[in-house]
């Protein structure tokens, strides 16, 4: 079984040139798949059926895993599946007549203005690494950036004078999305104060680096700002993707257009970007049960 997982995963790399975001998310999608078969006693490919699948993709959602993760554990495993059917390697897909579980979207996580401006003023600005924090946190919550996007800045890309950054988002595409004076503020700061004392006369080809002297990565931001959401007293999960999800409600909460919104999100289709409608809907919904009186 992890012999033929590392064969597709070779293959997506090689052949099919993925990026290797892509093919770390298919791993680790089929190396927990592995996990729950060989848990069971099952060695063969051959042997996988419909009902373990379901069962492995509810023991996910027993986890508490957000429903997106279920989505794409089910499609890295119809994706390798299809492969091994190619090659002759298995004899079916039992994947291949599911649907995305749909039944478990949930809507994303969002803050609200006055959580964003506690996390935002968690990091102190005065000491190197938190001049740093405070840049990243401002810079997504001002850009609706991913993780990915944002480690991979260098410093050219932060356009000071005209207030925007220049980003690569999914398939290479290169977008521009602006930022406010709040970020450019902590941006300036980090750049002419922060990011010197930190790589102490070293070079690095990010902008943001760690304690290290080394390019931050994404799991580095992740616990960063999940220890900063801690300090300001947040009680959710809070995580990069949350800012993102923030940035596209507020701005539709302020009556933003949603075109405008899915291009600084870099969403191909703005179907992705119909989602935060259904958010803003659910925060008015809250504020009618609490507010009317025959609610």
């Amino acid at each position: 079984m992890r012999a033929l997982i590392d064969q597709f995963l070779d293959y997506v790399s090689l052949e099919r040139g993925l990026s290797p975001n892509t093919r770390a998310a298919y791993a680790s999608d089929l190396a927990a798949f592995a996990r729950f078969l060989a848990g069971r006693g099952i060695a063969s490919i051959n042997a996988v059926r419909r009902s373990h699948l379901v069962d492995f993709l509810m023991e996910s959602k027993e986890r508490n895993l957000r429903a997106s993760t279920i989505s794409r554990r089910l499609v890295s495993i119809r994706v390798l599946f299809r492969y091994l059917q190619q090659e002759g390697l298995a004899a079916s897909n039992p994947a291949a007549v599911m649907d995305s579980p749909k039944l478990w979207k949930i809507l994303p996580d969002t803050l609200t203005v006055r959580d964003v401006d506690r996390l935002l003023a968690q990091p102190d600005p005065t000491t190197p690494l938190g001049a740093r924090d405070r840049a990243i946190l401002e810079l997504l919550y001002a850009t609706g950036l991913r993780v990915s996007e944002l480690a991979s800045l260098a410093a050219g890309d932060i356009r000071f004078e005209e207030g925007y950054v220049r980003c690569l988002g999914k398939g290479r595409k290169e977008r521009l999305v602006p930022f406010g004076a709040a970020a450019r503020e902590a941006l300036r700061r980090y750049a002419d104060e922060a990011r010197p004392a930190l790589l102490r006369g070293a070079e690095a080809g990010t902008f943001f680096v760690s304690r290290r002297r080394r390019p931050m990565d994404r799991r580095q931001i992740w616990r960063m700002i999940r220890a900063r959401a801690r300090g300001a007293g947040i009680g959710k999960n809070v995580h990069p993707h949350t800012l993102r999800h923030s940035f596209a409600s507020h701005l539709l909460a302020n009556e933003a257009p949603l075109r405008v919104i899915q291009e600084m999100l870099g969403h191909a289709d703005i179907a992705t970007t119909q989602i935060y409608t259904h958010v803003d809907a659910a925060r008015l919904k809250s504020v009618h049960e609490r507010f009317h009186p025959r609610a």
